[in-house]
């Protein structure tokens, strides 16, 4: 596999009083082409922060932030990204907001409108697609959010915590519908929670973060394979010791955020 997404060194400072406040220091990572990577860590430690370098959004005041070799200087449709909120235009129909954006680049209306058509079946709205955004659930609302941001193909998808707000049986269903759409397209994804069985379950690795400023203090490689069950995942041999390995170190380093002893 190649290198796709690379941090080398960064560093970024937000502006605050009585001094700038150091939101991420030499931050360095690696996502090869087709991987699914995990951040964990406590709030405020930069997890969103580097999703935003990635996209292109923000600039670090020193490091460099490359896509497949090149710097990264601004947003492209090479990196598609998924908020916490869904985000919809509410007088758009369910069909229009996933084509938006699409529509304004090189796209066909028919070639578009088949293609939207064949993600909203695959996250399971087939029906749906002229359904206005208030007559859809939380849970259909990220899904109409996630066939968004595939239609146009992105090679990298960053997700900001996109199932923080659904309850516990629709956040089950999205993990795995976001798994099987990963291994169905390839696309390298990189993904912030701070929900450790989520990031057990999707990850091919973890990357911990620290208390700020924010920077890589473990990664862990989860042995568990491409096809896997939510409901049997906690069967693995290996799955409790490394829950534990990670639960801890990122409960260490949330006490340490607010100053707790660890």
């Amino acid at each position: 596999m190649s290198v796709q997404i690379a941090l080398e060194n960064v560093s970024l400072q937000f502006a605050a009083k009585p001094e700038p406040f150091t939101v991420l220091k030499d931050v360095s990572l690696t996502l090869q082409k087709g991987e699914f990577v995990v951040l964990l860590g406590p709030s405020g430690c930069g997890k969103s922060t580097i999703l935003n370098l990635v996209a292109g959004f923000n600039q670090p005041d020193s490091g460099r932030v490359l896509c497949n070799g090149g710097v990264v200087q601004k947003p492209g449709p090479s990196r598609g990204m998924i908020f916490q909120q869904p985000n919809l235009f509410p007088w758009l129909s369910v069909l229009d907001n996933v084509t938006f954006g699409p529509r304004l680049g090189r796209y066909r209306k028919d070639e578009l409108n088949n293609r939207a058509l064949d993600w909203l079946a695959r996250v399971g709205l087939k029906g749906f697609e002229h359904h206005a955004p208030w007559q859809l659930s939380g849970g259909m609302k990220q899904r109409v959010a996630l066939a968004r941001a595939w239609l146009p193909e992105p090679e990298v998808l960053l997700l900001d915590e996109p199932f923080g707000a659904l309850d516990a049986q629709t956040r089950m269903m999205m993990q795995e519908l976001l798994r099987n759409a990963w291994r169905q397209t390839g696309t390298t994804l990189l993904f912030v929670t701070h929900d450790v069985e989520e990031a057990l379950f999707l990850a091919d690795r973890v990357l911990v973060m620290s208390a700020k400023p924010g920077k890589i203090v473990e990664e862990i490689t989860l042995p568990f394979g491409q096809a896997r069950d939510i409901e049997t995942l906690a069967e693995h041999p290996q799955y409790g010791e490394i829950k534990h390995r990670v639960l801890h170190r990122v409960r260490q380093e949330a006490k340490r955020h607010i100053n707790l002893p660890a």
